[in-house]
């Protein structure tokens, strides 16, 4: 019993993290497009090995002249996080993106109609 609970602790710990990670990740808010990260759908994954943060992303178009500026805003964000001491980022190009991974609102933002 004591095994199981020490597992769902865990998960929840990792849950929380996870759901902190995204919400810092919201707050960086794509320059040209005046829409977060996440809800532009260039997000793909997150993880987390000793303090180290890899983010698995992607972005809108190959040669996105911001992508620099992207990198730092997604350091400074997350390495508010007291478990983050450092960030990488794997850009990563598959599965492409399209206007399709975006969320509603961004879509709704974007005056994109589907």
């Amino acid at each position: 019993m004591v095994d199981e609970m020490k597992k769902v602790t865990t998960e929840n710990d990792v849950e929380d993290l996870q759901d902190r990670m995204l919400a810092q990740l919201m707050k960086v808010i794509d320059p040209e497009l005046k829409v977060d990260l996440v809800n532009l759908g260039l997000i793909y994954g997150l993880s987390l090995e000793d303090k180290v943060c890899t983010v698995k992303m992607t972005l809108t178009t190959m040669g996105c002249p911001i992508s620099a500026v992207l990198e730092t805003m997604i350091q400074s964000a997350l390495e508010q996080l007291p478990e983050i001491d450092e960030v990488k980022i794997d850009l990563v190009w598959e599965p492409a993106w399209s206007p399709d991974k975006m969320s509603r609102n961004a879509r709704y933002a974007l005056g994109y109609y589907r």
